[in-house]
């Protein structure tokens, strides 16, 4: 019997996707032609590479109608919000631009004897596990940079979004980027495993949760493989007693409940000093009060189902074990009548909560966030930091100086002031602690998918 991989839309729990996987023989063909074509496009310019790879994006785009509803059936988002192809565009186009400055050589120095530069060379075959809650952005960050250096690309997408690497395929190819230098495969976790174990990779990039990172980790021991991470998130925000507090509302309340809290820089735990907190927490309540929960296919739809019936009863039982502790549910069931116990989940904004609580410590990736008021800046950083995780923390004050340094002391990956749950191009995607390691985008993401190569030329 063939193994395969099912995509189970959240929507009314039917298949939507269903694909058979590789045999471990068949990934290794897979991984062979991979390696076979690298050779010719690494020596391709990389204005050549760019350019291909830019006219796929495009391709991407010219299906976006046919995608915002595919991306609807398989992990629930609403159709309202258009997809993601605005972002996938921003990360891809930035990295096309600075292609050219970031693989240049390093000119070390040249005199009669001497000529000596650093080249940036591929690692060879690089392997993308994508996860499924920003399907697109998420691959785009690793897949484009990847091939722009000259690696070929071997995607593994999550079984949550199937057909997201079908569309990655065929838009790039039908660009004219050869098919054995962009393949999009299905994979068990065994067969992945082996593959990374046998040496098959340059490198591996995952984004997933810690417990997949480690079983990653665990695969390429010993085999000197790079392995770049991206795990999991507990991301704070800080409102200062001087910040703005609609603008704060407006914007970490969004960074906890869009896409159903499923964001990898979500907003899971709020600080708020305690002279704003009561107005903060009113006005928090009434936006969230607001969302409509329902099928997202209804473009009347503001929160749709998570992705998946499990995923929803890890946030049921946070919220729960929380209010048996203790701490106080502020918004009201009753206004959304579409829980369903399963997929639908309910908003919640919990106060009276602690570190003691799972919600305020472990990651959620629902919608459900906890906030807690604090007397000053120490208390609020030492809470920050009382986290296995850091990815971002988003500082809320009209002070840069203070917001500057209150971000040198948290351990975190990226600090925003008066902004949240955005990925800048131009910075570097990285995190800390249990978060993982490495970074994604920017001239460090084509560091980190390229080695350093030296040349010390005598002259005759």
């Amino acid at each position: 019997m063939t193994n395969t991989v099912k995509c189970i839309s959240p929507i009314d729990g039917s298949i939507f996707a269903e694909r058979p996987v590789l045999s471990f023989a068949q990934a290794e063909a897979a991984v062979k032609r991979a390696k076979d074509a690298q050779i010719e496009w690494a020596a391709r310019p990389v204005a050549e590479r760019a350019a291909l790879v830019m006219a796929g994006v495009a391709a991407i785009g010219a299906m976006n109608d046919e995608i915002v509803p595919e991306i609807a059936h398989q992990m629930g988002r609403p159709v309202r919000y258009g997809g993601e192809f605005g972002g996938f565009n921003e990360r891809a186009s930035y990295m096309a631009e600075i292609a050219q400055e970031a693989l240049a050589d390093i000119e070390v120095g040249e005199d009669a004897q001497f000529k000596r530069y650093i080249k940036r060379v591929p690692h060879g075959v690089v392997l993308v596990v994508a996860p499924w809650n920003y399907p697109y952005m998420t691959a785009i960050n690793t897949v484009a940079p990847a091939l722009i250096a000259g690696n070929t690309v071997v995607l593994k997408h999550a079984s949550q979004t199937l057909v997201v690497g079908e569309r990655m395929a065929q838009a790039f190819h039908s660009a004219g980027i050869p098919e054995d230098v962009f393949q999009n495969v299905f994979l068990d976790h065994d067969t992945t495993s082996a593959l990374i174990a046998a040496k098959s990779f340059g490198f591996v990039n995952f984004t997933g949760s810690v417990g997949g990172g480690q079983a990653m980790e665990r695969a390429a021991a010993g085999t000197f493989t790079g392995v770049g991470l991206e795990l999991g998130g507990k991301d704070p925000g800080y409102v200062m007693d001087d910040a703005d507090v609609d603008a704060a509302v407006d914007t970490l309340i969004d960074g906890a409940m869009f896409n159903s809290g499923q964001c990898c820089c979500g907003i899971e735990r709020i600080y708020v000093h305690e002279s704003l907190f009561d107005e903060f927490v009113k006005k928090a309540v009434a936006v969230v009060s607001g969302y409509k929960l329902g099928n997202p296919l209804d473009p009347e739809t503001t929160i749709g189902p998570m992705a998946h019936k499990r995923f929803a009863q890890e946030v049921r039982d946070q919220i729960a074990e929380a209010i048996a502790a203790g701490a106080t549910p502020q918004i009201d069931p009753a206004l959304f009548p579409q829980d369903d116990g399963g997929a639908y989940l309910a908003p919640q904004i919990l106060t009276n909560v602690n570190h003691d609580m799972r919600v305020m410590r472990d990651e959620s990736f629902g919608p459900v966030v906890g906030i807690m008021p604090v007397k000053n800046d120490e208390e609020a950083i030492a809470l920050m930091n009382d986290s296995n995780f850091g990815l971002t923390a988003s500082l809320w004050t009209k002070d840069i100086e203070r917001a500057a340094r209150i971000g040198d002391q948290i351990e975190t990956g990226t600090v925003f002031m008066n902004r949240a749950d955005y990925l800048d191009p131009a910075l570097c995607w990285t995190g800390c602690k249990d978060t993982g390691r490495g970074g994604g985008l920017s001239i460090i993401g084509y560091h980190n998918l390229t080695r350093p190569k030296s040349y010390h030329l005598k002259k005759a």
